[in-house]
């Protein structure tokens, strides 16, 4: 296997939607100044290109009609491979979580990895595939709080509607999807820009919380412009060009909805080094797909 049909087996740029989510769960946890915040990222990337190699072993098939060009029907990848990748970053993703977050992330990493395989293996070809992703979403959000979920529930759910939207989106890109289905990923994108800019509990507001609040109201209107736009055109014209578009802007603008929500917890310094991310990731899937 080639280093460049690795890349495109596992989406090699997607997974820069992922560092946010750890990253937004352990600033709503009070944890990012843990030196072992910082390699949870890590874990989340592993893990979204496991999932990414398992998708491609598990539609080897469906793939061969629909999307011949990806790596295991052309033939560059065989599907043991594929299947060994996954299952060998899984375990490093695991791995990571734990060295990095402790036991808590651990066991919220071994959550994410069942719901992975059970997602790409049994429920994506069902109605219930776009809740399955969120759920994902939404762990990997938690795995960033550590030993304090509760805390970070609400930038959880914030990524966990996008997800569903941009999912259930997604299952439109070969064949078109439907008005409502798109009109419902834009109430999602919507949804989720709100509630990651909405106020939390009250407390006293320091030069840093009003900084943070003026960078998440912009990082959000970038978020669901973006996104809104590309959700908006699906809506009028439900054909797979827009559909898949629509999806990839999706799922690249989780990026500045990761920092709406670092910089509402506090974080404007580490948000903003995250959105300096989004220009890379969208030069870099003009090579390899994300999608």
């Amino acid at each position: 296997m080639r280093l460049d049909d690795l890349a495109r087996l596992v989406r090699l740029p997607a997974a820069s939607s992922v560092p946010g989510d750890s990253l937004a769960g352990a600033a709503a946890a009070g944890r990012l100044g843990r030196p072992g915040t910082w390699v949870l990222p890590a874990a989340s990337a592993f893990l979204y290109w496991a999932g990414m190699a398992l998708n491609d072993y598990a539609d080897r098939d469906l793939d061969a009609v629909e999307r011949p060009e990806r790596p295991i029907p052309s033939g560059r990848v065989r599907p043991g491979e594929a299947l060994a990748v996954a299952a060998g970053l899984t375990a490093a993703g695991v791995g990571t979580a734990a060295a990095g977050g402790g036991k808590h992330s651990a066991a919220v990493a071994g959550a994410l990895a069942a719901t992975v395989w059970g997602y790409d293996l049994a429920l994506k070809p069902t109605r219930l595939a776009p809740l399955g992703m969120a759920v994902n979403r939404g762990l990997d959000v938690l795995m960033g709080a550590g030993d304090r979920p509760g805390a970070a529930l609400r930038p959880a759910l914030v990524m966990a509607v996008h997800t569903y939207g941009v999912t259930a989106l997604s299952r439109g890109e070969v064949y078109g999807t439907r008005p409502s289905v798109a009109a419902g990923a834009l109430a999602c994108t919507v949804g989720s820009a709100a509630a990651a800019v909405a106020p939390s509990a009250p407390r006293p507001c320091t030069r840093r919380d009003a900084w943070g609040e003026v960078l998440s109201g912009l990082y959000a209107g970038v978020f669901a412009t973006r996104v809104g736009r590309a959700q908006a055109r699906a809506v009028s014209a439900p054909v797979a060009a827009h559909a898949g578009a629509a999806t990839g802007t999706g799922i690249r603008g989780m990026i500045p909805l990761q920092a709406a929500l670092l910089a509402r917890a506090g974080a404007p310094c580490t948000a903003t080094a995250l959105a300096v991310g989004a220009p890379l990731a969208v030069r870099s899937s003009r090579k390899v797909a994300i999608t």
